[in-house]
């Protein structure tokens, strides 16, 4: 049996690749591969001795590996983490892995690959960035394609706007179903900015959802923040390199601002068929972020003429252009009652641990005794309102999927 529960279809919406070293290096191209690097784990719970022995065994898991995580049938889920897990980085191993989750729909993102192409440096070669996330792009897109429950995610740039139009066509050539941008200013620019509103158009005209997702700006806080004169606070993993308390503080900072400047610049109201989602970032900070972007529109619009034409609130732009997904530890049924069931989305992060052992039971309990309808929208319906693409087949697919397993 399938560790999804069969009385209805779940959607995930946030599932990982762990790279191996050469995950940009062997796509991209040949110009370009000794300038970009091989992958690194320093701020990752992966260790390179287990990566090493993966290499050592021809960049697979060996027989005995595959064949112990498949007999963990329904509990995959719970044991089968980081670059152990099934399918971390196999293709044919990950359409194995989708039989024993049971899920619909997932969306792929990159785990340790986006360093290049969404570094916020200035400096970086925009031929480099642009070749490392093209590199991303084919890669993520072979991974992909043996399954049509793996739903692709671009990586997109957003520091050149004539060349991040060029990499969303080259993504959208490939099949790949949404595209991930980064969570910060576009170089000098607001996402909003007039340059980029081709960009906002092609996705919205191609059907195709933007993501944010964690990683898509640093991670960590200010170092001013951090200087308290006591000694340093270490992060989740017991190092200095992940998340730290303040910065989980902090966290929302950046996709907050990025999504109020797509409000108040007006891209949702220019883009009214734009589609987005906010994924691994919480969604404590989002009843929030509706009522106070509310009040600002109310009391300000009248010394800014860029609020003065928007047809909707933006807690109307929010609600039927973008969602979100809460962590596995948030209460989402709160969220729900604080803001409205249309806003929130399902998600697994597998194989990754932060997306623990028991997903589902998680947020079931976190629902409580709200109703099935509300539930229908949190694992289905709003995935399905984002990504309208996914319901295609998806039920024919899933029972397809199911009876073999």
């Amino acid at each position: 049996m399938p560790y999804a529960p069969a009385d209805r279809l779940y959607y995930d919406a946030d599932s990982h690749i762990m790279e191996l070293p050469d995950f940009l290096k062997r796509y991209a191209d040949p110009a370009l591969r000794d300038a970009i690097p091989e992958v690194s784990y320093s701020a990752s719970i992966v260790t390179d001795e287990e990566v090493a022995v993966i290499m050592a065994q021809g960049g697979r898991h060996s027989p005995e590996h595959v064949a112990a995580q498949v007999a963990l049938g329904d509990a995959l889920i719970e044991k089968s983490k980081e670059i152990q897990g099934l399918g971390a980085f196999n293709r044919e191993d990950r359409r194995t892995a989708m039989d024993l989750l049971g899920f619909a729909k997932q969306l792929v993102f990159a785990t340790h690959s986006v360093a290049m192409p969404f570094s916020p440096s200035s400096k970086l070669d925009p031929a480099l960035r642009y070749g490392a996330a093209r590199a991303h792009n084919r890669h993520m897109a072979d991974f992909c394609s043996v399954d049509d429950r793996l739903m692709g995610v671009a990586v997109v740039p957003l520091d050149d706007p004539a060349l991040a139009v060029a990499e969303l066509e080259h993504a959208l050539r490939l099949g790949l179903q949404a595209v991930w941008v980064p969570h910060r200013p576009c170089g000098d620019r607001s996402p909003g900015h007039v340059d980029l509103d081709p960009f906002w158009a092609r996705l919205a005209e191609s059907g195709t959802p933007f993501v944010l997702h964690v990683g898509g700006a640093p991670l960590q806080a200010a170092k001013a923040w951090m200087n308290n004169g006591r000694p340093p606070t270490k992060d989740w993993l017991g190092g200095g390199e992940n998340l730290r308390t303040k910065d989980i503080a902090l966290a929302h900072a950046a996709p907050e601002a990025f999504v109020s400047m797509l409000v108040l610049d007006g891209v949702f109201e220019r883009h009214q068929g734009l589609r987005g989602a906010a994924v691994e970032l919480g969604a404590g900070w989002v009843p929030e972020l509706l009522r106070r972007l509310d009040w600002v529109v109310k009391h300000w619009s009248r010394n800014d003429a860029n609020l003065q034409g928007l047809s909707r609130t933006p807690s109307e732009q929010l609600t039927q252009q973008m969602a979100f997904t809460p962590f596995v530890f948030e209460e989402v049924g709160v969220f729900i009652d604080a803001s409205n069931p249309d806003l929130y989305l399902f998600s697994s992060d597998y194989p990754h641990i932060e997306g623990g052992r028991n997903p589902i039971a998680r947020f079931e309990a976190a629902l409580g005794d709200r109703s099935a309808a509300v539930r229908d929208k949190f694992y289905a319906e709003n995935f399905l309102r984002i990504f309208p693409g996914a319901g295609v087949e998806a039920t024919m697919n899933t029972k397809a999927h199911s009876a073999k397993t």
